[in-house]
Formats: structure tokens, sequence, C-alpha cells
């Protein structure tokens, strides 16, 4: 069975389709709903890596300004002044952990209804996905091993 990580303060998965924004096919489906970055953190701290993952930008009621929607100047201005944590810090935290651990990004799709937080969300999770082959090959790289001791070590 795979895991579907669901990251939505607000819209409960198992109701009204929502599950049609799953990167992965929902049969035989096991989800798991978490509400907000701390949840989803410390979720993938405990689990690792689900195979899905589908990210709410706006995960508090202090990221629905009705002024924060006019235009990208606007929200930056209001974004600034958020206290809790938005799925896009999650993904920015998401990204860390992949390369901390040398995992690929799992599937994932966005449901929110904020363009500009869900357009910020899908452009740096894709941008890590062209560049993750260049990460990864620094990360093997830089984990080589070394048959002779260096030789400072002799001095």
């Amino acid at each position: 069975m795979k895991k579907l990580l669901w990251l939505d303060d607000y819209r409960n998965p198992f109701e009204d389709n929502w599950l049609n924004f799953s990167p992965i096919p929902i049969n035989q489906l096991e989800v798991v709903w978490v509400k907000s970055y701390n949840e989803f953190v410390e979720w993938i701290k405990k689990n690792g890596l689900p195979d899905g993952i589908c990210f709410d930008h706006d995960l508090a009621d202090d990221h629905y300004h009705k002024d924060m929607f006019v235009s990208s100047k606007a929200y930056n201005e209001y974004y600034k002044e958020f206290d809790e944590k938005t799925g896009y810090h999650a993904a920015k935290w998401l990204i860390d952990y992949c390369i901390d651990n040398n995992k690929e990004l799992p599937k994932f799709n966005i449901q929110s209804a904020n363009p500009v937080g869900k357009e910020n969300i899908r452009s740096l999770l894709n941008n890590f996905i062209k560049r993750y082959p260049e990460i990864k090959k620094q990360l093997d790289k830089s984990q080589e091993s070394y048959d002779i001791d260096p030789p400072y070590l002799f001095q």
C-alpha cells in the first residue's frame, strides 16, 4: 500500500473528491492527513518519505486576507507577516531533507486555491527536480571514501 501525505489545514482529503489531486493512483492508497508545517515535518522525520505528497499553501487563518490576492506584490507584503509557516516552507524543508538524506523527491501535487502560493511551490519543487541529478552527483562525490589517509595526517 502506498502512502500519500496530505498537507492541508482545511480540506478533508476523504471528502468532495479531493483525492483526485493525488499524484499516485488512489486505489490501495493510505492517506495521512497533516494540517500544519510542524505536523508535516514531524511525520516525515518519524516515518520517512511517503510515496506522494499533496500540498496546500495557506495553512492558517492568518494566511487568508482578501487583499493578498490583488497582486504578487501585495501577496509578498502580507507573506512577510505570517506567523505560521506555509506549504511553501514545508516544500523548502522537504528539499533540504531530500538533500541531507540523499533521497529523491516524492511525487507531488498542489491543491491550494492560492494561485501565487501554488505556483511558488510548483516552481520550487520542479527546479529541484531539474537540478537533482547535478546535486546527487555532488553528494555522491562528497561521500566517496578514500583508500589511504590524506597526507596531512602523517605530519
